[in-house]
């Protein structure tokens, strides 16, 4: 029995050290059991810190591109929802733009887009000044602040031949400058003659009044008989026989009627990019939609 107890036997300075040691190791375990996440708990936080960082910089991003977008300017008339969404219309009020659309009617001016639309006033205000029609709306709005000229009233048969008068009649009957008449002339000889009144619109440098005293003396009497080109049926060989159609034109019509599946009216063709409704009138002399 001595044996076995002094074999089991340990030193009162090693008693004191395994003490120590059972001590050491219990801290460490109640260290990880209440702080398990100390050290990385920091890197968490900093890589939450870069990742909050990150979404705040595509939200003004967002911000940014949403005000860059808004600022410029747009035909009410295609309004698409994004476009809408970012200037506040609601859903409602761009179903009664497009429902308006939808049966070829246009917006003009910003009454006709608070009439479709029911937009508030405070929002009208807002996004109003962002609008833009077309030339030819615009110039049609301007008024003149002098008084108009009069001019005498002849009948059609008092009045000459707008077909037959002379570059020296334009510049000493009426008194438009040299190259004016030429410019008449020519554009007489390039349609191969005059089929409407309406025509010498696109004169460029002759002015309204110098216009209208052309044709208060004169009107077309003699005009060369066209056949009308069906638009929603004309090849592009065809559209580019019409004066105010080259082969570009001729074709983005071709391809905007195929896509849907005619038209009904010659103001739609306004939708084409690039196309300006200026000259439709004239245009339409040309044309026709059967």
């Amino acid at each position: 029995m001595k044996s076995i107890k002094s074999h089991f036997e340990i030193h009162q300075r090693f008693r004191n050290g395994i003490l120590l040691l059972i001590i050491l190791i219990f801290g460490l375990v109640l260290g990880l059991c209440f702080f398990p996440d100390s050290a990385s708990s920091s890197n968490g936080f900093q890589e939450l810190s870069e990742f909050q960082t990150e979404i705040d910089s595509l939200k003004q991003q967002a911000i940014d591109q949403k005000k860059s977008y808004t600022l410029k300017p747009f035909n009410p008339n295609f309004i698409t929802d994004y476009k809408g969404y970012v200037l506040g219309l609601s859903t409602e009020e761009l179903d009664r733009l497009y429902a308006y659309r939808k049966e070829n009617k246009w917006i003009n001016s910003v009454s006709d887009f608070k009439k479709v639309t029911g937009v508030s006033d405070s929002l009208l205000a807002k996004i109003s000044p962002l609008f833009k029609f077309p030339d030819w709306i615009q110039n049609s709005k301007k008024t003149k602040s002098y008084k108009k000229p009069k001019y005498p009233v002849k009948s059609f048969e008092e009045k000459g031949d707008l077909n037959n008068i002379t570059s020296i009649r334009f510049q000493e009957e009426i008194g438009v400058p040299d190259f004016i008449a030429e410019r008449i002339i020519k554009h007489r000889n390039d349609l191969q003659g005059f089929i409407d009144d309406i025509q010498l619109k696109d004169v460029k440098g002759l002015y309204d009044h110098q216009r209208r005293k052309i044709l208060s003396l004169y009107t077309v009497k003699t005009n060369k008989e066209i056949k009308k080109v069906n638009i929603n049926q004309a090849s592009v060989k065809e559209l580019m026989e019409v004066p105010y159609f080259d082969f570009e034109t001729a074709l983005d019509i071709k391809d905007f009627i195929e896509e849907n599946n005619g038209i009904s009216d010659f103001e739609e063709l306004g939708k084409i990019e690039g196309f300006s409704l200026e000259k439709i009138d004239r245009i339409a002399l040309y044309l026709t939609l059967k």
